[in-house]
Parts: structure tokens; sequence; C-alpha cells
């Protein structure tokens, strides 16, 4: 790992130590390919850091114990601001009048403000009287081309675990059908048409000459492209979809 030798260096060190305390039998210390260890995938300075003892042996071994993975993640994650009593999100229904172009975790306003915008819970429920005063973000991660969510800052602490929208989006949906019993998402996933990342990158990098900020040209259509591509498309009187499409692709790489 030659690009990134100084962390793989700390890394390395991070699971000599954990060998040394003797959390688990050496030939039971097993990993992934780039070092993510035991169930809950901890690279070995997050072991260091958010490891704990959930079985009361004086061992935090995410390897062949539930009760310390548990543990663990819980550890993770309250150490990364989890707000107990608050939901991580909601499906929701945007409305054409509202612009996906609000889109992200620096936009953020109180839920109460999103319900007065016409947002509403795809359940037909009430958001609880509890999360109204929350702030709370718009999620749209393929656009207008699939679900959208109101979602609260519990969802940016699960992509402090990972970054993907995905993975946090559906183990915050998996943790919502093992507590209420709840189905899949109501609104369904259309086709979206298939790009190469250097097909999106060149997009992002049109944008950016436009004077739109795209959080780099990397490939991948985050909510900064996402929004980016909504605005663009406000600006020359089209209906904002907020999300990459071979048409648009034509439009705007020359």
């Amino acid at each position: 790992m030659s690009t990134r030798s100084a962390y793989f260096a700390e890394e390395l060190v991070a699971a000599l130590q954990i060998a040394d305390e003797g959390h688990v039998p050496p030939r039971g210390m097993k990993s992934s390919w780039a070092g993510a260890l035991g169930q809950p995938q901890f690279m070995p300075s997050s072991f260091i850091g958010y490891a704990a003892d959930g079985d009361g042996d004086e061992r935090a071994d995410i390897w062949r114990s539930e009760a310390d993975t548990i543990a663990s993640i819980g550890s993770y994650l309250q150490r990364h601001g989890w707000v107990a009593g608050r939901d991580w999100g909601f499906e929701v229904k945007v409305p054409l009048s509202v612009s996906c172009t609000l889109e992200g975790p620096d936009q953020g306003r109180p839920i109460s403000s999103w319900i007065d915008l016409g947002i509403t819970r795809v359940s037909g429920r009430p958001f609880p009287d509890h999360e109204r005063p929350g702030e709370g973000f718009l999620l749209m991660p393929a656009g207008r081309l699939g679900p959208a969510f109101i979602v609260t800052p519990n969802f940016y602490v699960l992509k402090d675990y990972n970054m993907s929208d995905l993975y946090a989006l559906f183990v915050g949906h998996v943790g919502d059908r093992i507590q209420f019993g709840v189905g899949d998402f109501t609104t369904s996933w259309k086709k979206v048409d298939t790009f190469y990342r250097s097909d999106i990158a060149a997009m992002q990098r049109s944008l950016e000459m436009k004077g739109h900020d795209v959080g780099g040209a990397d490939g991948l259509p985050g909510f900064k492209t996402r929004r980016s591509i909504g605005r663009w498309q406000e600006a020359a009187g089209l209906s904002a979809i907020c999300f990459p499409e071979a048409e648009l692709k034509t439009q705007l790489v020359q």
C-alpha cells in the first residue's frame, strides 16, 4: 500500500498491540484483505479506540463474541455522536414544489420546516412529536429516480461507520424491520442509465467549469454532484432530476 504507507504502518502497529493484549487467540485474529477485523470490520486503530467487553470476560473478542461485537459497535456509534431517543430517518414523499437541490447535510432545518414545505411520510403517519423540532436533512440518493428520506444527525453517525449513503440507509432500514416489522421501501428504485466512473467524472468537471461545487471529480454521484446537476437543470429551464442521465451527459460534455 505504498500510496498510504504511513496509514497502514500505524494500523500494523495497532494490530500488533491487539495481538499482544490477547483479546483473541492468534489464529483467530482474522481480517479482510485490507485489514478490517472481526464482525464489526473495525480497522485495528478503531478496535483500540472503540472495542468493548460486552460479556464481562475482560476481553473484547469481536471475532467470536456476539456480546462484545454489539457492545463495540454501540461504543463506536455513541462516541461518534449518536443521539439517544432520535430515529435515523423516515421515508418521505417530496412534492415537485420542493426542489431536489435542497438535499445535503449542510442544508438542514427543523423537521417541522420540511413538513411546512409539504413533505410527508410515505406511511401516512405524522412525524413523531419529539422529532419535529429536531434538525432533519433531505436525502435523495437517486434524485427523483428513487425513494426520498428525511434523515436525522444519527444517519450521519452511521456514515461515520461507512461513508456510503446506501450502506447507512440500509442499516437504518434493517433496524426498522427488526424493531417495527416494516416492509420494503414504498417508493421503487427506477431504472437509471449505466455509466462508467469516467463518464460521471466528465460531467462533474463540466459542472465545475460552470461554477458548481460537485465535491471533486471522482466519478461518484454524491449529494454535491446530485444537487449540482439539479441546479444546472433548473437554471436551464429543465425539470430537476438531480441524478446523472445519458441525455445530461450529451448536454454537459461537448
